[in-house]
C-alpha cells in the first residue's frame, strides 16, 4: 500500500561517467547535477516499486533540488527519496543526496502513477 513515510536509498560511485565534463553539464571532473538528478529520481522510483498495482511503474513529472557541493571522482553518494504526499496516481517525495554526513543537494520530487502497456501504447 502506497503511504507517506516510504522511503529507498540509491548509491552511486562516482566515475568519470556521470561527471559534468562527460554528461556536457560542465566542465569540471565532479559529480554532474544530472546525475546526482537521477539518482534521486532513482531512489524516488524504488521507494514506490513494491507497493504498486500489478503492471503499473512511476514516472517523473517534476524535480526541483539544489546542488551544494561537488563530489569528486571515487566518492560514494547516497541519494534517499521519501514520499510525503499520496494523492491519487500523483506521489510527492523529500529528495536528499549526500556523501557520508554531507548534505550535496536537496530538493522534492513528484512521480505519478501509470499502467505500462498504456503509455507505451501512447507513444
Amino acid at each position: 500500500m502506497l503511504k507517506e513515510g516510504l522511503t529507498y536509498s540509491s548509491k552511486l560511485t562516482v566515475d568519470e561517467a556521470v561527471t559534468a565534463i562527460a554528461i556536457g553539464s560542465g566542465d569540471l571532473p565532479v559529480l554532474a547535477t544530472p546525475a546526482m538528478m537521477a539518482l534521486m529520481e532513482n531512489a524516488a522510483m524504488l521507494a514506490v516499486a513494491d507497493h504498486l498495482p500489478e503492471g503499473c511503474t512511476t514516472v517523473g513529472g517534476h524535480i526541483s533540488a539544489s546542488h551544494l557541493k561537488p563530489t569528486p571522482v571515487g566518492e560514494t553518494v547516497t541519494a534517499t527519496a521519501t514520499v510525503i504526499k499520496v494523492d491519487g496516481k500523483k506521489i510527492e517525495f523529500r529528495v536528499e543526496a549526500h556523501c557520508g554526513e554531507m548534505l550535496l543537494g536537496e530538493g522534492t520530487h513528484l512521480r505519478f502513477i501509470v499502467d505500462k502497456e498504456k503509455f507505451m501504447s501512447r507513444l
